[in-house]
């Protein structure tokens, strides 16, 4: 897969965002299910930032987009990943930076696609 397929990019963007948009009930049963962990969702977002600013470069993502994007990354890197176990669950419990990444992650979602309620994904594992 190319950095260059946008249209990949962007749904893969779009569900990491549903899951950031998530209610809080859902996130923390998404969270446990798959065992998620606060660094590698900060990863994630990080690298959705990165790949927002090859976009907002090459004009195929408008500016209140990448701005928007721009400070959910400042949110999430802000949080603290090393809390008990760095389990993302524990962190959207105990940091209200989570909420504001919720809030900032559906009001993205709504300018984007007209809806912030998606289906969170089915993580698939990193292979060793």
């Amino acid at each position: 897969m190319s950095l260059d397929d946008n249209d990949y990019w962007q749904r893969w963007t779009a569900r990491l965002l549903a899951v950031l948009a998530a209610d809080p009930s859902d996130q923390l049963a998404w969270a446990g299910e798959h065992q998620v962990r606060t660094v590698n969702v900060v990863h994630d977002v990080e690298f959705v930032l990165h790949l927002a600013e090859g976009m907002g470069e090459r004009g195929t993502l408008a500016p209140e987009a990448l701005q928007d994007l721009r400070t959910l990354g400042e949110l999430v890197g802000g949080t603290d990943g090393r809390g008990p176990a760095g389990r993302w669950a524990d962190a959207l419990t105990a940091e209200a930076a989570w909420s504001e990444v919720r809030t900032l992650a559906r009001r993205i979602l709504v300018a984007r696609l007209g809806e912030w309620r998606l289906p969170l994904p089915r993580r698939v594992p990193p292979q060793l």
